[in-house]
């Protein structure tokens, strides 16, 4: 399974990817006010791909629980400066985080490749006519409700069966407005209008979303359920517990992990990809073989 488009080619059947979080952001979740001088924003940006970001996930507004929107223009001011004087520095594509058209638009014109919309195109119909004249590869996630209300006693009667149900209307709406079928990726939105159990139902059951026949995109790092099991242990304590995270959802068919502990992943990622994928081990004589894991 590939997704390839302008210069760029994830190809997913030799190893997974990371998806360095960038939040230029007063009030995200984890690293809410860190980065939002542009000078910071820039040298962070260069820092998660010289950790081993294979994709720069950029975002204006926060969506963490309780947030509130921000205005079309404002997003625009803290993203389209920071795409365009750091896509001129580094050689991975560069994700927009927005479910706008308008900022979408004007992020891709100013270097981002890659649109992730957390509300698999609900929130602005707009934005998939954006993503098809781009040509643009697309993660649609599943959420239920907005930012503002979705931790708000969320309940499901069947939950990985509805979310799925959720993430194709959103591939068919994606592929009716004349995006790539092939440039479509798919995120059952962890954290986003799911309670302590459902993240973990969603995580232990993963592998029912790639019978979609789509890359999955998953973003556990330092979320509220990690703090949980870890006893309230905060958004800056949960590391080991991202880790653990991170290594089932790569075992159970995740294929982008998005996280903003880049350099610590990558190494877990590394590590499950040889167990789960095979690894080119070289020997002292420079010579490479390649031991494969047995079938499942």
């Amino acid at each position: 399974m590939k997704v390839e488009w302008s210069n760029f080619c994830l190809d997913f059947d030799k190893r997974t990817y990371l998806m360095g979080v960038l939040n230029i952001t007063p009030d995200s979740f984890s690293d809410g006010g860190l980065f939002f001088d542009r000078e910071k924003a820039v040298g962070h940006a260069l820092k998660l791909v010289e950790d081993g970001a294979d994709i720069l996930d950029i975002g204006g507004e926060s969506t963490r629980p309780g947030s509130e929107t921000v205005s079309v223009e404002e997003e625009i001011r803290r993203t389209v400066p920071v795409i365009e004087a750091v896509s001129k520095k580094i050689n991975v594509p560069i994700s927009i985080d927005t479910y706008k058209a308008e900022v979408a638009r004007r992020a891709l014109d100013a270097g981002a490749s890659i649109i992730n919309d957390i509300s698999g195109l609900r929130f602005d119909r707009e934005l998939p006519k954006v993503a098809a004249e781009y040509k643009a590869p697309l993660i649609v996630m599943h959420i239920k409700g907005r930012p503002k209300d979705m931790q708000q006693n969320p309940v499901y009667e069947a939950l990985i069966p509805e979310v799925m149900d959720y993430l194709r209307i959103s591939v068919q709406l994606a592929v009716k407005f004349g995006i790539p079928d092939d440039r479509i990726i798919i995120d059952p939105g962890i954290g986003f209008g799911k309670t302590f159990n459902h993240n973990l139902e969603i995580i232990r059951n993963l592998r029912e979303f790639t019978l979609m026949g789509k890359p999955v995109a998953v973003g556990v790092s330092r979320k509220a359920f990690i703090g949980k099991v870890l006893g309230g242990a905060p958004a800056s304590d949960r590391l080991e517990g991202t880790a653990a995270a991170v290594a089932i959802s790569i075992f159970n068919g995740a294929h982008i992990i998005r996280v903003h502990d880049v350099k610590e992943m990558a190494r877990v990622a590394k590590v499950a990809d040889a167990i789960i994928k095979g690894f080119k081990i070289t020997s002292s004589d420079g010579t490479e073989r390649l031991s494969i894991p047995l079938p499942s």
